[in-house]
């Protein structure tokens, strides 16, 4: 993952949003702020950020791992509770390979001897 994660270079990038879509760009930002506001929502900021940690662990964004663990440890999450979300997003992203695997016998077609679809 870290051969394309350049702190410095990666930034400059955004010019483009800024430049082609401010607007979006802005209402983004604004989003985010009010997604991740300290206070004034129902779930607890730490919670909110081991949730986009975990999320970000799923998805496998290096950006967001790192932005995501910094906040919630800011939030006053300890190695624990860091450790339980990457098990979180670990089981996630297993069961969705399981169950996901389950449509690969559903869609294969096979047949019992008699010609009926297999039952699974």
């Amino acid at each position: 993952m870290s051969d394309y994660f350049d702190r410095e270079d990666d930034k400059k990038h955004v010019r483009v949003y800024k430049e082609q879509t401010p607007d979006i760009l802005q209402a983004f930002g604004a989003f985010d702020k009010a997604v991740f506001a300290a206070e004034g929502r129902e779930i607890p900021l730490k919670y909110r950020e081991l949730i986009a940690l975990a999320v970000a662990e799923t998805t496998q964004c290096v950006y967001c791992i790192e932005a995501h663990a910094k906040r919630a440890a800011d939030a006053g999450a300890t190695e624990g509770e860091l450790a339980e979300t990457a098990w979180v997003a670990t089981a996630i992203r297993a069961g969705g390979g399981y169950t996901h695997g389950r449509l690969g016998f559903k869609f294969s077609g096979l047949r019992n001897e008699d010609g009926t679809p297999h039952e699974h």
